[in-house]
């Protein structure tokens, strides 16, 4: 089952492009939250992601309770967030669950992280407050990847070969 990257409200028409060609690559779900500060159609947006989109499984929400109701029940949802006391490699990724990411200038809802307390998990960073977060396309792909460790790289390829 496909791994479903939540993205609540994206400013960044770059980030979200980033964030699509990782999707696109790792065959995971792109989910975009409205409002959002681009266009789909954007060109910045399509640039980051070339000749991925082809490949790419994106569905577009007016609200993130939408993205809740339309998912199967039991999954499972993670919030990344830097307020997180859990270290993102300590929580344990099923097949199929929900990586929610919130907009690059607030996060995402402290309501929602209020009510998850369990499901918050946070990428480690300098213990320097002006260090306040990482790039939101980075943090999806260390996120994607760690998910897709944790169970095998299920139905992506493992290994090249150098042509000459």
């Amino acid at each position: 089952m496909p791994f479903h990257i939540v993205l609540v409200e994206p400013e960044i028409p770059q980030n979200t492009g980033n964030i699509a060609r990782t999707c696109a690559a790792t065959g995971s779900v792109l989910h975009l939250v409205e409002p959002m500060g681009f266009r789909i159609d954007d060109a910045k947006l399509k640039r980051a992601g070339l000749d991925y989109w082809h490949l790419l499984d994106i569905r577009t929400h007016p609200c993130l309770d939408d993205v809740f109701a339309k998912s199967e029940p039991g999954t499972a949802f993670f919030y990344f967030t830097t307020k997180a006391a859990q270290v993102y490699t300590d929580a344990a990724y099923p097949d199929g669950c929900y990586l929610i990411f919130g907009k690059e200038t607030a996060g995402l809802p402290e309501s929602l992280l209020w009510a998850n307390p369990e499901r918050c998990v946070r990428l480690p960073m300098l213990d320097d407050d002006t260090a306040r977060s990482l790039n939101l396309s980075n943090t999806v792909a260390v996120a994607v990847y760690e998910a897709l460790r944790q169970n095998g790289f299920s139905g992506l390829r493992r290994s090249g070969s150098m042509g000459v």
